[in-house]
């Protein structure tokens, strides 16, 4: 934690931008008094870069944007309905609103919102770290505006409300994740964040106000506590709070340990956690070196794009990779524990899932259900013997997603025992050169049938029938089982072949 003493030195290079002296010399020709407050102020004294400025107006922000807008010769975004306005300049985005009170109606998760003073509007927010505000006044420009201790809550890690918490929670419930949010989000190596047991206390006691919210603003914090480095922070937190329970229950259920003759199973809880985080680390790891891929349609052509950003659907297929193992446990006497086809019923869950947190069911939604199906391939690949035929399916089911399967599935070698690791770990390193070498050779990844449904009714004279699927189907076995070559040559050959064995031959 940096140290605070020297005021001057805490808003050098923060203050210094542009924009800051622009909106304080407009504000003071309107007559109006602006403040920048919130998540800007906050890293400020984290020391972390941020280019999302949030300024708030003792009178109309639309006003103030507006003609801050003129001055930098800026286009202005204006939300009439929020009452707020936004511009970038110089890469940096600026969004302006008047300060506001609020108050809510117990049965509705929409507040009530008048004109207010600064005060009034920092006493709104969710917590105190949140709530501090730097004077654009000219008189006292970078001044601090802090009256509930945000700066002392910094330095001791502290995620607290400025107002009683019951009252906070209450009148928003979203914001009893996102105080796990910020928990999760601003914990790092060097100091780790904590609820205060106060609030702890307060969100177990408003659980029910859960109801009020929409599933799309919750699963917008899970989306920005998954991408953070350490996740399983903020999904502890969910559980113990009772949240994970209003949220996903399913996850809830793989909490705990059963015993049968001595012998117990994985705490599946703990497991998922864990195997979240390595993903988590091995993505980003992947991403700062550059070695993952996103593949996008762009004028009708499939582009590879270098990923720069965490994928946050991995890490929900991380997540719910193992939520099937509770309904598929079983306990045999000469086998122990075994949750076998859990892959398979994960799978089948994840729309319903999906549709019950108001999740999108495209593609998004089809990759994790991809990724939880498949994620056992790998690992049997490590443990059986690897042959060509088995990684060329395994290429052509996973297709361009086989290199966010193989992290996951490498992430999901957890063990107490440091030599099992270790050893899965090289076997696995195996079959990754081994899905590298028949990649090279056969070009399964992104494998399209040599053989289409158009030049088999042409070639034979025959119209649409089943007939034809079957023939297409035996030259895609037959190429990923290794019997042929992946060429339309070797594919033409090997279906009139087939062809003729029912009777069916070229008609010229």
């Amino acid at each position: 934690m940096k140290c605070y003493s020297k005021m001057s030195t805490i808003t050098q290079g923060y203050l210094d931008h542009q924009i800051f002296s622009i909106v304080s010399q407009t504000a003071q020709e309107l007559g109006v008094r602006a403040f920048v407050i919130g998540g800007y102020v906050r890293d400020c004294f984290l020391g972390r870069p941020s280019k999302d400025i949030d300024i708030v107006v003792e009178g109309s922000g639309i006003a103030l944007a507006e003609a801050v807008g003129a001055k930098v010769r800026s286009n202005v975004s204006v939300f009439k309905n929020f009452g707020t306005a936004m511009l970038r300049y110089k890469g940096i985005e600026v969004e302006f609103v008047g300060a506001r009170k609020e108050s809510y109606n117990r049965d509705s998760r929409k507040p009530i919102v008048e004109d207010g003073t600064l005060e009034e509007d920092q006493l709104r927010r969710d917590f105190t770290i949140n709530a501090m505000a730097f004077s654009l006044q000219q008189e006292d420009f970078g001044a601090l505006v802090d009256p509930f201790g945000g700066i002392r809550d910094l330095a001791a890690g502290i995620i607290r409300t400025p107002l009683d918490p019951d009252t906070t929670y209450s009148d928003d419930p979203l914001r009893m994740v996102r105080a796990v949010r910020f928990a999760t989000k601003l914990s790092d190596g060097d100091q780790q964040f904590h609820i205060v047991q106060e609030s702890l206390d307060s969100i177990r006691r408003n659980l029910d106000r859960m109801a009020i919210l929409s599933k799309e603003r919750i699963v917008e914090e899970l989306n920005k506590i998954l991408v953070t480095a350490r996740p399983s922070i903020g999904f502890r937190l969910l559980e113990e709070t009772g949240l994970l329970e209003c949220i996903l229950p399913q996850l809830v259920k793989l909490k705990g340990v059963e015993t049968v003759e001595g012998k117990g199973h994985k705490e599946n809880f703990s497991h998922t956690l864990e195997v979240l985080d390595n993903v988590a680390a091995a993505e980003m790891q992947a991403i700062a070196e550059g070695r993952l891929k996103d593949y996008v349609f762009e004028d009708g052509q499939e582009v590879a794009k270098v990923r720069t950003e965490p994928n946050v659907w991995l890490r929900w297929a991380a997540l719910l990779h193992d939520i099937a193992k509770p309904a598929t446990k079983r306990y045999d006497p000469a086998l122990g524990w075994t949750f076998h086809g859990h892959e398979v019923v994960g799978a089948r869950w994840i729309p319903k899932i999906f549709q019950s947190l108001k999740m999108p069911l495209n593609e998004k939604m089809k990759y994790v259900q991809k990724l939880v199906s498949l994620h056992l391939r790998p690992i049997a690949l490590v443990t059986d013997e690897v042959t060509d035929s088995a990684v060329r399916r395994l290429l052509f089911d996973a297709g361009n997603d086989i290199d966010d399967l193989m992290l996951l599935c490498n992430a999901d070698i957890t063990s107490k025992n440091p030599r099992k690791v270790a050893r899965l770990h090289a076997n696995f390193e195996l079959v990754k050169a081994k899905l590298i070498e028949v990649e090279e050779k056969d070009a399964i990844r992104n494998f399209k049938n040599p053989i289409t449904g158009d030049y088999v009714m042409e070639l034979f004279g025959i119209e649409p029938c089943n007939t034809i699927g079957m023939l297409k189907e035996q030259v895609k076995n037959a190429i990923l089982d290794g019997e042929i070559e992946n060429s339309f040559e070797a594919a033409d050959v090997f279906m009139r072949a087939k062809a003729a064995e029912i009777g069916l031959f070229p008609v010229k």
